[in-house]
C-alpha cells in the first residue's frame, strides 16, 4: 500500500541493526544487519517515503529535475593521476588535508537539522501534504543535517566523524598536523533571484538547489577517494587499510544517495505546482525555477571547481617547489592535469 503522509517519527526511524557502526576509534552512524551488511541511518521509512513521492510525481506526468553527474564539467584537482603523484613521493599530506577539511565542512551541514525553515504552503496554491516539499520540516531537514554532522545527544558521528576514520585509516591518527579551517564559502552577493515570493522561502529553496548540487559534487569525490583507496600501488604498507577506508566512503556514499533523492524529488514538485506570488498572482513552478537552476548547475559544475582549483594551486605549487627538485616536481604534475572541456 502507498504511503504519502508521514510523521516527523516515521522519517527518523532506524532499522534495527544487529550491530552498531564503529570505525577507527569512532562511534557512527547506521549499522549492520545479522548477515553484516550496512544500513545506512534513518531509512526505515525515509527511502520508501522518497520512492512513494517519486511515484506520484511521475503519475502527475512530471520528470525528475536532472541530478546526474553530466552536470560536472570538470576534473577534481589534484586529479586521481596527480593525487597518485604526490602520494608516491611523500606528500600525504595533500591528501590528509583534503580528507580533513571533507569532516569539517561534512560537520557543518549539521545545521540543517535546526534550520528554521518557513512553511513551502504558504507559497503553493495545491495541497502539500502527500508530498515531499511537504514533509520538509516534518524530518527531512533534521536527518539530513544529523546524517552529515552526527547526533550529538547521542554521541554518535555522523559524515564528518566518517571521513576523520578514513583519514586515520590511511595515514594513522595524527599522521599530520590539522590543517586551517576553511572559511565559509557564501554565495556571491547577486540580489533577490525570486522576488516573486517571500525571502525566507526563496532562502530555503535555493539553500536546497545549492546543498543538492554539493552533494552533486560529492558524487565525483567519492569515486576519486575509492580509485585513489583501491590502487594497489598506493599504501603498500597499509593496505588493508586503505580498503577498507574505500568502504567506508562507499558507506558515505550509499547514505548521501537520500538526500540527493529528497532534494531532487521536492524541486521536481515544485516546479509541477502552482506557486503564490506577493502581489497575489500565480505563476508556474516551472517559471520560477528552471533558469535558477540552469544557472546554478553552471555555477556549480564548472565555477566551483575552478575556484577551488585556483586555492588548492596556490598552496600546492610553493608547497611542492619548496622540495627538492621542486620546479622539476611542478612541471611534472602539470603535466598530469587532464580537464575535461566545457
Amino acid at each position: 500500500m502507498t504511503q504519502l503522509v508521514f510523521t516527523e517519527t516515521e522519517l527518523k526511524q532506524d532499522h534495527p541493526f544487529a550491530e552498531p557502526q564503529t570505525e577507527a576509534g569512532y562511534r557512527l552512524h547506521g549499522g549492520f544487519d545479522e548477515s553484516g551488511t550496512y544500513i545506512s541511518p534513518r531509512i526505515l521509512n525515509r527511502w520508501p517515503a522518497i520512492r512513494y513521492w517519486q511515484a506520484a510525481l511521475s503519475a502527475r506526468g512530471w520528470d525528475l529535475l536532472d541530478a546526474s553527474q553530466e552536470l560536472l564539467k570538470r576534473e577534481n584537482y589534484p586529479t586521481r593521476a596527480q593525487q597518485k603523484f604526490l602520494l608516491e613521493r611523500d606528500m600525504g599530506s595533500v591528501l590528509w588535508n583534503s580528507l580533513t577539511i571533507t569532516g569539517i565542512v561534512e560537520a557543518r551541514g549539521k545545521f540543517l537539522a535546526t534550520y528554521d525553515a518557513p512553511d513551502m504552503q504558504d507559497i503553493v496554491v495545491e495541497d502539500l501534504s502527500q508530498t515531499c516539499l511537504g514533509h520538509l520540516n516534518k524530518g527531512l531537514l533534521v536527518t539530513h543535517g544529523w546524517d552529515e554532522g552526527g547526533d550529538e545527544d547521542a554521541g554518535i558521528g555522523g559524515h564528518d566523524a566518517m571521513w576523520f576514520a578514513v583519514r586515520d585509516m590511511l595515514f594513522g591518527q595524527g599522521a599530520y598536523p590539522m590543517p586551517e579551517e576553511p572559511d565559509r564559502l557564501n554565495r556571491p552577493e547577486i540580489g533577490r533571484l525570486m522576488p516573486m515570493i517571500p525571502e525566507a522561502h526563496e532562502e530555503l529553496l535555493l539553500l536546497m538547489m545549492n546543498v543538492l548540487m554539493i552533494e552533486v559534487r560529492a558524487e565525483s569525490f567519492f569515486e576519486f577517494c575509492v580509485q585513489i583507496m583501491r590502487d594497489p600501488e598506493l599504501f603498500a604498507d597499509r593496505r588493508a587499510e586503505a580498503d577498507h577506508a574505500a568502504v567506508i566512503v562507499d558507506r558515505i556514499r550509499a547514505d548521501e544517495q537520500s538526500h540527493v533523492a529528497y532534494l531532487q524529488t521536492a524541486l521536481s514538485e515544485l516546479r509541477s505546482l502552482t506557486i503564490k506570488t506577493v502581489d497575489g498572482a500565480t505563476i508556474p513552478g516551472t517559471d520560477m525555477l528552471d533558469r535558477i537552476w540552469q544557472g546554478l548547475t553552471v555555477y556549480h559544475g564548472v565555477t566551483v571547481f575552478d575556484q577551488n582549483r585556483e586555492r588548492t594551486r596556490a598552496a600546492l605549487i610553493p608547497y611542492m617547489e619548496s622540495k627538492p627538485n621542486g620546479a622539476a616536481l611542478v612541471a611534472a604534475f602539470d603535466d598530469l592535469e587532464q580537464t575535461r572541456a566545457a
